[in-house]
């Protein structure tokens, strides 16, 4: 009987407890600002013409500018490999749903501000399919997925971007960085922006 009364004080402590935590995690989820949601049509360019779909960009807050040193240094110490590294390590700062993937978390997200507004740009690891993997495809080497919205505060109209799907980084002949492609890019257009 002692001992039967022993194990319900411990387990009530025990839930005392976690309901502790569980409290400060809801209080702590809540201190990241509130979220903002930009939705937009995905346009297919070149070969995919005609193709479209939604797109779904959730910023839960914006990368700081030391988490681009990091990025930018990852690049330089392993270029693409070293930054989908760096990426892999970097907390979830967004997400992005699109049609035929569950979605994924964003891990930098950057805000640019322009005269007529900004500029907000994001890059995450592509989530590899399994036939990519498993047949080891060249698609694989794609394995970043990255985009730019220009958002227009005076002509909302005027609201545009592009989505790279697959992709990744390199230096070209000139050594500027560029995005070298799977496939085409897609245009962004029908930008919503929800605060």
């Amino acid at each position: 009987m002692l001992t039967n009364l022993r194990s319900l004080h411990f387990a009530k402590r025990i839930s005392l407890v976690l309901g502790l935590f569980m409290i400060a995690g809801v209080y702590g989820f809540g201190q990241r600002g509130t979220t903002e949601t930009i939705d937009a049509t995905a346009f297919g360019t070149s070969t995919q013409l005609g193709r479209n779909f939604g797109i779904k960009i959730i910023i839960y807050e914006f990368s700081s500018p030391e988490d681009r040193d990091i990025l930018v240094e990852a690049f330089k110490q392993g270029q693409n490999d070293g930054l989908v590294n760096a990426l892999e390590k970097m907390k979830s700062v967004g997400r992005i749903t699109m049609p035929g993937t569950i979605g994924y978390e964003l891990s930098y997200i950057r805000e640019i501000l322009t005269p007529t507004g900004r500029t907000i740009r994001f890059v995450t690891n592509r989530k590899i399919a399994f036939g990519e993997a498993y047949w080891t495809t060249q698609s694989k080497s794609f394995n970043l997925t990255a985009g730019e919205i220009t958002l227009n505060d005076t002509d909302k109209n005027k609201s545009a971007g592009l989505l790279f799907p697959a992709a990744q980084l390199i230096v070209n002949n000139e050594g500027e960085l560029q995005w070298e492609l799977n496939q085409n890019s897609w245009k962004l257009n029908n930008i919503i922006e929800w605060k």
